[in-house]
């Protein structure tokens, strides 16, 4: 039968069939619904289960059938646990009854803790090496000029040179704009006195 691979829809429910569910059931690529309930299988259901990707409707409750139930491709988005109901040796999602190890299993939750606990710690460094670079250089400079009296005559001689610089430019600055004010005013008086003398003179 699982040699049908364009079968669409299988319904053997209530048959009183025994036995394992066919390994090959994957094969039946095309299979959208699938009704074995109300049987007598038993057995686990195969992992080749999972790879019917066009599942939409399935039925597998009340048979003997025991184990984890298969996940992934179609069959996360199938969480009507009683699909699989009156099958009490069945265990996994979507049904209440955890598998034996379950506890000690790594779900994705714990991997984002992790990494949020990563990125604290990354954050914690990015931090502490901000405060010992700041240490560091305040010191490496700070230090030095205490230490060795020649360095910090030279740091101070320095700054004084550039303060006088800086004074000195200030300085020219101010009269070059007092000399153009001075130009200024010249200029316009000059302009004035010829319109005077016209004035006179008519």
């Amino acid at each position: 039968m699982t040699s049908l691979i364009a079968l669409g829809t299988l319904n053997l429910s209530r048959n009183q069939l025994r036995g394992n569910i066919p390994s090959t059931i994957g094969n039946l690529h095309q299979l959208e619904t699938l009704d074995l309930s109300h049987n007598r299988l038993s057995g686990q259901i195969p992992q080749s289960y999972s790879s019917l990707s066009l599942l939409a409707h399935v039925n597998l409750s009340f048979n003997n059938l025991a184990g984890r139930i298969p996940s992934g491709n179609q069959l996360q988005t199938l969480e009507d646990s009683s699909i699989y109901e009156g099958n009490p040796l069945l265990c996994g999602v979507p049904l209440s009854t955890k598998c034996p190890g379950d506890e000690t299993r790594h779900f994705p939750c714990s991997d984002e803790g992790d990494n949020k606990d990563d990125d604290d710690n990354g954050k914690l460094w990015l931090y502490v090496s901000i405060t010992l670079g700041f240490i560091t250089g305040f010191w490496g400079v700070c230090g030095t000029l205490i230490v060795k009296k020649s360095w910090r005559y030279a740091y101070f001689r320095f700054f004084d040179g550039m303060k006088d610089k800086v004074a000195l430019a200030i300085a020219l600055k101010q009269n070059s704009l007092k000399r153009l004010q001075q130009y200024n005013r010249i200029l316009k008086f000059t302009q004035k006195v010829p319109n005077k003398l016209q004035l006179l003179i008519y």
